[in-house]
């Protein structure tokens, strides 16, 4: 009996392991199939929600996974300057940006259902889609109850590319050929907000009007892809929803004091524009206005070009902002109110300058000339006054056709408005500013007069007078000894004076960059190195597209602003070795030394086109920019610097013929050719 069962278990064991075997024969094909080939790639997860396509990081966003979404489009823009149209698209998990190319998108206005099937990128800040394909579902309404957010919320990122809604004030309205931006006052700041233009609507009413305006957060980013602001991206008048008009006619109001703006008492209403009157103590037409009531001065940024005369009692409305450590309106609109005394000048020493309390107050100081900035595009004569200098601007277009007879050392008269700047690294002691340094505004050439020419102490005339006291007899020996201490004295200024000139000649005034001359001694230097160590160097030439466009729309402080921002982006672009320099106007030139890969020229000019794609924000204006560059780059021997410069220039035009906002390479090899094929 127990042989029996032991043969009977075997067999049921035997029976067992040969199903095993015949399951594992029949599932082998179908496991074969599921399970990918040695090198084959995984197939990549669909993404389905904006909220998974907008939260991707980089390095996954860059993976360009699938991305099918359907929802409605909060915002588009057909065409915003690279070629791409700009479309942001929401669905009930949040919203995200993708970027078809222009001509292959029809038009989708805001409300609009689509769907969309891309692939996943990085964009500027955020995770996008890219290389989409839309098809239009119909229409359906914009998100409902988006979250009120404040500007401090919007920089942190967390909202990039949401829906989102905020509260202000309207304090301008920007209206361009295609779209319009509104600047509105937050309570912890000013944000901008664009929206495409709409025939016939009134965007001045919207100004001093209190507003709820939806719309999605848009980045403001760097070179290096930081978030440095942030603006919104707003469908239409449609989202913008007045919650208080602006208030009745301001100039109907009864003028506030100067003294009183931003004190405890008025405070409340520095969310609306302020009615001021007082007399006119400076106008540069369509920059700025500066005026004086009985208790004191104050300037103000205007658009307008009114021809006020000195004196001239002027009504003005604006909303009041900060300059320094003094209230400033700002968007101020002006009407005559009277003719009036012109206001006169207070003398003032420079310890009064510096403490402050003269601030936009007509004043008048002297000072020696020692130096004027030829560059600027202002009148700019750089004057001291014991060991401190100071600044007295003047718009070239008031100057006209005069020239200032002002030669260096003069002792002069300014008469103008105290503009003073504070310390900001240490502004505060006990919650009070602190002035660090003073300018004067002119109004007109004639407000400087020459009290005394230029000193006749030079350091010839001082050693003729040392001689002659040193033979002079014991009686004189005292005088000797007070003309010893005046001589140092003297001394000292002379050599502040010409480390000041030794600077003014090798760095220009406005954006601190090597001048010409400064660029030639380093080049000639570089090119001994060069081939001395057989290493290469490249020049490149890089140009401002349409600068004058950039000062004749939004003025020469506008394009200082742009020059000065233009020479950071620059220096931040090149390593610390290489050299760049202004040669004047908007014409920039970058040294490259010891380079031993002839492409890393052009990578450098690469980098520097981007850099400068990215709009300059000034005075609340976004002004857009872009650079041509020439590039010419050379390893062999014999270099010459004329050479160098010639095939930069020429490689710079090249670029500027190709249309702008790109680099052109043209090797001093191939300048050498072209110019042995013209000999010949």
């Amino acid at each position: 009996m127990r042989t029996g069962k032991t043969l009977s278990l075997s067999f049921r064991f035997c029976c067992a392991a040969l199903a095993i075997l015949l399951a594992l024969v029949t599932l082998r094909p179908a496991i074969a199939e599921q399970a990918p080939a040695k090198g084959q790639a995984v197939a990549q997860p669909t993404i389905t929600t904006a909220r998974q396509a907008h939260a991707l990081l980089a390095i996954e966003a860059n993976r360009g996974y699938p991305v099918h979404l359907q929802g409605v489009v909060t915002y588009f823009d057909p065409d915003y300057g690279v070629g791409y149209a700009a479309v942001f698209l929401c669905d009930s998990t949040g919203c995200v940006f993708f970027r078809p190319p222009s001509k292959s998108i029809p038009p989708l206005p805001a409300g609009t259902m689509v769907d969309v099937q891309g692939v996943s990128a990085a964009g500027d800040f955020g995770s996008i889609v890219v290389n989409p394909t839309v098809r239009i579902l119909g229409n359906g309404p914009l998100p409902a109850n988006p979250p009120q957010v404040t500007l401090s919320r919007l920089l942190t990122g967390t909202d990039d590319a949401q829906w989102v809604e905020v509260e202000g004030t309207v304090h301008s309205a920007d209206v361009y050929p295609h779209s319009v931006t509104i600047h509105v006052a937050l309570i912890d700041g000013v944000i901008s907000g664009t929206m495409p233009i709409e025939a016939g609507a009134n965007y001045a009413a919207l100004i001093d009007a209190k507003v709820r305006v939806r719309g999605n957060a848009a980045p403001t980013v760097n070179a290096d892809s930081q978030l440095i602001g942030v603006h919104l991206k707003v469908p239409g008048l449609s989202t913008v929803t007045v919650i208080e008009p602006a208030p009745a006619n301001p100039f109907l109001r009864p003028p506030t004091p100067v003294d009183r703006l931003l004190h405890w008492d008025h405070y409340s209403d520095s969310f609306h524009r302020v009615h001021l009157r007082g007399n006119v103590t400076l106008q540069w037409p369509g920059q700025s206005l500066c005026l004086r009531d009985v208790t004191g001065g104050i300037c103000m940024q205007t658009n307008q070009n009114l021809p006020f005369a000195p004196g001239d009692q002027v009504d003005a409305v604006g909303f009041v902002g900060t300059e320094n450590n003094e209230p400033m309106l700002t968007g101020a609109e002006l009407i005559h109110a009277g003719p009036g005394s012109p206001v006169a000048a207070v003398p003032i020493t420079l310890d009064q300058a510096l403490k402050g309390t003269f601030h936009s107050q007509l004043v008048q100081i002297d000072g020696r000339l020692i130096g004027e900035d030829d560059a600027s595009s202002n009148v700019n004569l750089m004057l001291s006054s014991g060991n401190t200098i100071f600044s007295v601007l003047l718009p070239k277009k008031l100057l006209g056709s005069q020239t200032g007879p002002w030669k260096i050392g003069s002792l002069l008269r300014v008469t103008g408005i105290c503009s003073v700047q504070i310390d900001i690294a240490t502004h505060l002691r006990e919650g009070v500013t602190v002035t660090k340094a003073f300018r004067v505004l002119m109004r007109t050439p004639g407000d400087v007069v020459v009290l005394e020419g230029p000193s006749w102490w030079t350091p010839g005339h001082i050693l003729i007078l040392l001689a002659i006291a040193l033979g002079a007899t014991l009686c004189v020996l005292a005088w000797v000894v007070v003309l010893r201490r005046r001589v140092e004295a003297q001394t000292v200024l002379l050599r502040q004076s010409e480390e000041r000139f030794r600077h003014l000649a090798l760095h220009d005034a406005l954006t601190g960059l090597a001048t010409r001359l400064l660029l030639d001694d380093r080049l000639n230097a570089a090119l001994e190195s060069a081939k001395r160590h057989q290493t290469g160097l490249a020049l490149l030439m890089v140009d401002l597209d349409r600068f004058k466009l950039i000062n004749d729309t939004y003025g020469h402080q506008a394009g200082d602003e742009v020059l000065r921002v233009t020479a950071d982006r620059l220096t931040r672009a090149v390593r610390l070795s290489d050299t760049v320099a202004r040669l004047g106007g908007d014409e920039f030139v970058v040294l490259l030394i010891d380079l031993h890969d002839q492409q890393k020229a052009e990578q450098i000019a690469a980098k520097i086109v981007q850099s400068m794609t990215e709009p300059i924000f000034f005075e609340g204006h976004s002004i857009p920019i872009s650079v041509s560059v020439g590039v010419c780059s050379s390893s062999v021997g014999g270099l010459d610097a004329e050479a160098l410069l010639k095939c930069a220039d020429d490689a710079l035009y090249k670029a500027k013929d190709s249309g702008r906002g790109c680099y052109s390479v043209f090797g001093l090899e191939e300048q050498l050719a072209v110019t042995g094929s013209m000999a010949r």
